[in-house]
C-alpha cells in the first residue's frame, strides 16, 4: 500500500461471479476444507477470500491463529474476505467500514492451470504496510499478470496487524500477526497442490514490512519447511524487545484508559482498537528519550524477538546457520526516503536542525553523525535526511541480510532499483514502495501505479516484465538471472532503464553500516 493513498480514495476490489461464467463452467477445486468454485479472469483461474483460520475473534481473539472448519457444498471463492482492523494511516480504516466482517484470515489464489499435478513454482506474498495496516483485496495485489505470464500459482492473504497482531498483550502469544503467516503458509502446504502448485517449490516474497515479515520466518522454528525461496523487498528492519513492545501495548492500551491485558482489550469491538494506536503514534516523538529510534520514526509495532515465536534477530539467526536450505533474493529501491519526506511536505524543505536530529537518532555509533557527513561531503540537509533514513529502515537491514548469509556460507542474489519513476513529475526517484507495481505488472491500477505515470511507458513495461521474469525464474529455478552475491565482488543486478550487474552502488553507506549489528531495539536506558 502506497502513502499516496487519501482519505476517500481507497476501493476494495471485490469481484462478483461474472453472469456470463455459468456455475458449470466455472473452476473448482477441491481443498482440504471442502470444494470451491472460483472465476475465469484474463486465462487465469481466481479462487478469493478461502478462509485458512477461524475468524480470530470473541473467545478467538488475541490467540494464535486456528484451522477454519470444513464446510458442505460448494463454497463461492469469488469476492476478498474483509480485511482487519486497520491502522487510519492514509484513510486505510475506511476499509473496515467499507468491507465490514471479522473473517479477516483469508487466502487468495491465481492459477494459470488448476489442477493436481501440474506441479507449477508457488509465490506467496506479504504485503507491507509498517505492521499497522494492510490487506490482500488491493488491486496493486491482484497476481493475474504474474500468474499468467510467468507460469506460478500466486497466493496473497490477510494476517492481523497493529495490536491485535503484534501488540505485547498480557494473556496472549506474542507476534500473532507472524503466526497467521506460519497458518497461511501451511494452509498452502496442505492445499496448494488441488490448485496445481507444487508444494515442495514455495517461494514466499513480501515488501517493507512483509519484507521484514519474510525475513522473520527466516529465524522461526515454526516456519521451517514451509518454503523453498524468499524474496525480501525493502525489508523493514525494526524487531523489538519484550520490555519496548510491552511498553508501548501500555501506553496503547492507556489510550483506552485499560490495562494491556486480553481481559481489557478484549471488551473494545476490534475496528475501533486501532483508534489507540493512532492516538499514540501522533505522540509518539515526544517519548524518544525512553522508546528510541521507533519513537523517532513513529513505528509502534513490529515483530517481538521473545526468544521463542521469533528466537532472535534474522541477522543473527542467518548468521547462525537458520534457513541454510532457502535460496534467498535480497533487495531495495535507491531512494526508499523520500516518498516519505514527499508525503510529509518535507521535500525540499529539510532543515538543517531536522537533518541534524536524524543523524543523531539514526546514524551507527556514538559519531556516526561526523562520519555522515565526512562521507557525503556535498550533501546537503535533504540528502543527508533521506541517506540515513533510507539506510536505517529499508537498504541497509537488506543488505545486512545478505552480509549475514554470506558470513554462514549461504548463498543469495541482491538488487537494487535505480529506475526513477516517471509519474507526479518524477520527483519521487527510485522510492520505496515503486517495486511492488513492477513486480506484479499492475503499472495501471492500484495507488503505486501513480509512481509509474498515466499510460505506462514502453520502458516501464520492459522494466517490469524483466523483473516479473527474474522474480519467477527465481521462484521456478532458484536463478534470477545474475551471480549470487559475494564480499569480494559483491556484485548486484541494477534494475533501470538500462540494467547491469555491477559492484554494490552504495558503497559508501555500505562501510558506515558494516559494523552495525542492527541489535533488537529496546527501551532506552
Amino acid at each position: 500500500m502506497s502513502p499516496l493513498t487519501r482519505p476517500g480514495e481507497i476501493a476494495m476490489a471485490v469481484t462478483p461471479p461474472d453472469p456470463s461464467q455459468p456455475s458449470g463452467s466455472r473452476p473448482e477445486v477441491r481443498s482440504a476444507a471442502g470444494v470451491l468454485r472460483g472465476t475465469h479472469e484474463a486465462g487465469v483461474a481466481v479462487f478469493r477470500g478461502i478462509p485458512f483460520a477461524e475468524p480470530p475473534v470473541g473467545a478467538l481473539r488475541f490467540g494464535a491463529p486456528r484451522p477454519a472448519r470444513s464446510w458442505s457444498g460448494v463454497r463461492e471463492a469469488v469476492s476478498y474476505g474483509p480485511p482487519p482492523p486497520q491502522a487510519g494511516l492514509f484513510g486505510m480504516d475506511a476499509l473496515s467500514r467499507e468491507a465490514p466482517g471479522d473473517d479477516w484470515l483469508t487466502v487468495n489464489v491465481w492459477s494459470p492451470e488448476p489442477t493436481p499435478g501440474a506441479g507449477l513454482p508457488v509465490m506467496v506474498w506479504i504485503q507491507g504496510g509498517a505492521y499497522v495496516f494492510g490487506t490482500s483485496g488491493l488491486p496493486e495485489y491482484d497476481g493475474g499478470r504474474l500468474a499468467r505470464d510467468g507460469g506460478v500459482v500466486l497466493v496473497t492473504f490477510n494476517y492481523r496487524v497493529g495490536i491485535e497482531g503484534f501488540g505485547q498483550i498480557e494473556g496472549a502469544p506474542p507476534n500473532r500477526g507472524l503466526l497467521d503467516q506460519v497458518a497461511a503458509l501451511e494452509w498452502v502446504r496442505d492445499n496448494i497442490r488441488a490448485f496445481g502448485g507444487d508444494p515442495e517449490r514455495v517461494t514466499v516474497f513480501g515488501q517493507s514490512a512483509g519484507g521484514g515479515s519474510v525475513a522473520a520466518l527466516l529465524a522461526m522454528d515454526r516456519a521451517a519447511g514451509l518454503f523453498r525461496r524468499a524474496v525480501a523487498q525493502s525489508a523493514q528492519g525494526t524487531y523489538f524487545s519484550p520490555d519496548l513492545a510491552s511498553d508501548i501495548a501500555a501506553a496503547c492500551a492507556a489510550e483506552r484508559g485499560l490495562r494491556p491485558t486480553v481481559t481489557d482489550l478484549s471488551g473494545v469491538p476490534p475496528h475501533e482498537l486501532p483508534a489507540a494506536g493512532d492516538a499514540l503514534g501522533a505522540t509518539m516523538d515526544q517519548r524518544a528519550d525512553r522508546w528510541g529510534r521507533p519513537a523517532y520514526r513513529t513505528i509502534p509495532f513490529s515483530p517481538v524477538v521473545d526468544g521463542d515465536i521469533l528466537p532472535a534477530t534474522p541477522w543473527q539467526a542467518l548468521a547462525g546457520g537458520a534457513g541454510r536450505d532457502v535460496d534467498l533474493l535480497i533487495g531495495h529501491t535507491r531512494d526508499e526516503q523520500r516518498l516519505f519526506t514527499a508525503v510529509t511536505g518535507m521535500l525540499g524543505e529539510v532543515s538543517e536542525e531536522q537533518a541534524a536530529t536524524a543523524l543523531r537518532f539514526l546514524a551507527p555509533g556514538p559519531d556516526g553523525a561526523r562520519r555522515y557527513r565526512e562521507a557525503f561531503p556535498a550533501a546537503g540537509p535533504d540528502e543527508l535526511y533521506e541517506l540515513v533514513h533510507s539506510d536505517w529502515l529499508f537498504r541497509m537491514p537488506s543488505l545486512h541480510l545478505a552480509e549475514a548469509r554470506s558470513a554462514a556460507g549461504g548463498r543469495s542474489h541482491v538488487y537494487e532499483l535505480t529506475w526513477a519513476a516517471p509519474g507526479m513529475g518524477g520527483v519521487f526517484g527510485a522510492c520505496h514502495g515503486l517495486d511492488v507495481p513492477l513486480v506484479f505488472g499492475n503499472l495501471d491500477r492500484g495507488q503505486p501505479a501513480a509512481l509509474i505515470g498515466e499510460g505506462p511507458s514502453p520502458e516501464a513495461e520492459a522494466l517490469s516484465a524483466r523483473m516479473r521474469a527474474a522474480w519467477t525464474s527465481f521462484a521456478a529455478h532458484g536463478d534470477p538471472g545474475w551471480p549470487a552475491y559475494d564480499t569480494g565482488r559483491r556484485l548486484v543486478q541494477i534494475f533501470d532503464t538500462d540494467p547491469a550487474v555491477a559492484a554494490y552502488p552504495e558503497e559508501a553507506s555500505r562501510l558506515l553500516w558494516q559494523d552495525h549489528p542492527f541489535p533488537v531495539l529496546s527501551v532506552v536506558t
